[in-house]
């Protein structure tokens, strides 16, 4: 089983996954300031599926994912640099639910939504 909130990252500019990309996973607490639950880099794949243990549930709350692109854009697009760091902010409500959150990603431009 793989981790209820996962992510992806392709680079829409050079046509393949984007690898190497540190990502923070925080969750909003009642205080409403973020907490750090995970980090780790996107693999080969652009992928990162092991943010929590098999089989664990996420908290219903709201959470952020930071996709910290900037050494990536540096490496690999044109200069100058235009984005540094990338936070996608959203609402869990079904813990029991898988939420991916894919970025697609070039040096001027990103989107993201809910995957599957």
């Amino acid at each position: 089983m793989k981790s209820p909130i996962t992510t992806h990252v392709l680079d829409t500019a050079n046509g393949h996954p984007a690898s190497g990309i540190h990502v923070t996973l925080e969750k909003r607490g009642d205080n409403g300031k973020w907490k750090e639950l995970a980090n780790d880099v996107t693999n080969e794949d652009g992928r990162i599926t092991d943010w929590y243990k098999p089989g664990s549930k996420a908290e219903p709350g709201t959470y952020r994912v930071v996709f910290h692109v900037e050494p990536y854009l540096k490496a690999t697009g044109p200069s100058p640099l235009f984005y540094s760091e990338i936070p996608v902010i959203f609402h869990l409500s079904e813990p029991e639910a898988h939420y991916h959150i894919p970025l697609l990603l070039n040096p001027y431009g990103y989107s993201t939504y809910r995957g599957s």
